[in-house]
């Protein structure tokens, strides 16, 4: 699909579909006066058969005469003028891609306000919308359930000039997509083996440096919690170090690290009965997914900031080599580890990660990880948690989150919390008690990180959704590259 952004005035646009962004609580004959009357008559139309009253999330669609320049309009809801901010225009410009393609209109234009005066992040946003609720994933099946129609083009009508915004949205589109593709594919599709695959495509299409530890190199490294976790698998765990460096000297050094746990039986401890949703742990790679997909945008936007992308990657299996619940781990700043839970494993391997990373002498660390359950029962399927002593940290990341319309909610740091992971023979031991279960995961890995900056965020929820919901298709999100993106670039 090609988006192209242009000057051509609204009534001298051609093409099969043209998408007009109303507001609520406007009256309608003040906003298409202007549309000439081929279209006001056809807007008053549609707008009586369905009640159309502007809401956001809300659209129409009628079919204009035959000897129009245009087959069909689309009318969607832009809510409350005053309350418009980019991820609105984001989720309306997926609703026009979504019903372009059900209309089968090929060639599609698209009339939307600016926000705040700044048409690069509406042209941004715009572009981003079309492409994400575009995405389909048929890798898997036989046949496609869609095997014929395609938008082939889209212009951003009063955008003329934007390509470099364009630019943006594609790559960081890709890099979405990448998570996407990652996260959704089976887990004997999707293996340490091939995640280390995919981090070299990556470095080999865009020059990044790539460092793959392997088993041997990670126990002399004491790699303890990250191997604890190995042991089981017939697989070889990678430990994935992938660097973007820009040219010059950067203006800060970064580190994302993302949980890459490619299947997560539980151990020992096994996933069993109703609610388990042992069949869904090929998710339990989204942080790495993310990480991944953020390294291919980086890589892409070439910021003057070095980043490193690290994921500890293996599955968590069961067999005569398992770690048993009651096992100590030791990690590689020393720390010894009681496990209590074996289905407690992301923490582990993150253990190790956040070590490493530290020792690279970063200016920031931001983790993500399908962690726990529980920050699901405390913020649902669509909100993140984010958890950080650092409040400026905390800060960029909200401000990031913001922009690029992926919900976050800062969580509580107690540290009393704390004294539900003590162990009787160990430093601590890998869970808690049920109660603030997402806090003392967090607690947990700030064991493993001294003195640099550092942020969590549990990312449970958001990285799945079984129904359509804004950007997203049913299936994987590639939730968190969008902000870990947005945050690279405002450093």
């Amino acid at each position: 699909m090609e988006i192209r952004a242009i000057d051509t005035p609204l009534l001298d646009w051609t093409g099969d579909g043209l998408a007009i962004g109303l507001f609520e609580e406007t009256e309608l004959s003040s906003s298409v006066v202007q549309l000439d009357e081929k279209f006001a008559g056809a807007i008053k139309e549609i707008v009586d058969e369905t009640e159309f009253k502007g809401k956001e999330g809300s659209s129409a669609v009628t079919r204009i005469g035959s000897g129009s320049s245009v087959r069909k309009v689309f009318l969607i809801g832009l809510g409350n003028q005053e309350a418009l901010k980019l991820d609105i225009l984001r989720r309306a410009a997926a609703t026009v891609a979504r019903l372009a393609k059900k209309e089968k209109c090929k060639i599609v234009g698209v009339s939307l306000p600016t926000v705040d005066n700044d048409p690069a992040a509406t042209t941004q946003a715009i572009a981003e919308g079309i492409q994400l609720a575009s995405y389909q994933d048929n890798r898997f099946k036989s046949e496609p359930e869609e095997k014929g129609f395609t938008v082939e083009r889209v212009d951003l009508i009063g955008f003329a000039g934007q390509e470099e915004a364009i630019a943006r949205a594609n790559s960081i589109c890709t890099g979405v997509n990448l998570a996407r593709e990652l996260v959704a594919a089976p887990p004997n599709a999707v293996t340490p083996i091939t995640l280390a695959e995919t981090a070299q495509k990556i470095a080999d299409d865009h020059g990044l440096q790539l460092e793959v530890l392997e088993r041997e190199e990670c126990e002399k490294l004491g790699m303890g919690a990250f191997l604890g976790v190995a042991q089981a698998s017939d697989l070889p765990p990678k430990f994935i170090h992938l660097t973007y460096k820009p040219e010059g000297t950067p203006k800060r050094k970064l580190a994302i690290i993302g949980k890459g746990l490619t299947f997560d039986s539980g151990g020992l401890n096994i996933k069993a009965g109703a609610g388990s949703s042992i069949e869904m742990m090929k998710m339990d790679m989204g942080g790495a997914g993310a990480t991944l997909g953020a390294a291919k945008a980086i890589a892409q936007l070439k910021p003057d900031v070095e980043v490193h992308f690290i994921s500890a990657a293996t599955e968590n299996m069961i067999s005569g080599r398992a770690m048993h619940p009651g096992d100590i781990l030791k990690a590689s700043n020393g720390k010894t580890i009681e496990v209590n839970n074996t289905d407690a494993e992301g923490r582990l391997t993150l253990a190790d990660a956040l070590v490493f990373a530290e020792k690279l002498g970063v200016d920031a660390i931001v983790d993500l990880a399908t962690l726990t359950g529980a920050c699901i029962i405390a913020l649902g399927d669509e909100i993140a948690g984010l958890f950080s002593p650092d409040d400026e940290l905390a800060h960029q990341l909200a401000q990031a989150s913001e922009a690029a319309g992926e919900k976050l909610w800062r969580m509580p740091f107690e540290e009393k919390y704390f004294e539900g992971l003590k162990s009787g023979i160990a430093d601590f031991k890998n869970t808690g008690p049920r109660g603030g279960g997402s806090i003392t995961a967090a607690l947990f890995l700030k064991q493993f990180v001294k003195e640099t900056s550092w942020a969590h965020l549990d990312i449970a929820g958001p990285v799945w959704t079984d129904k359509e919901n804004g950007c997203s298709n049913p299936g994987a999100t590639g939730y968190g590259v969008r902000t870990l993106v947005h945050w690279v670039l405002n450093q």
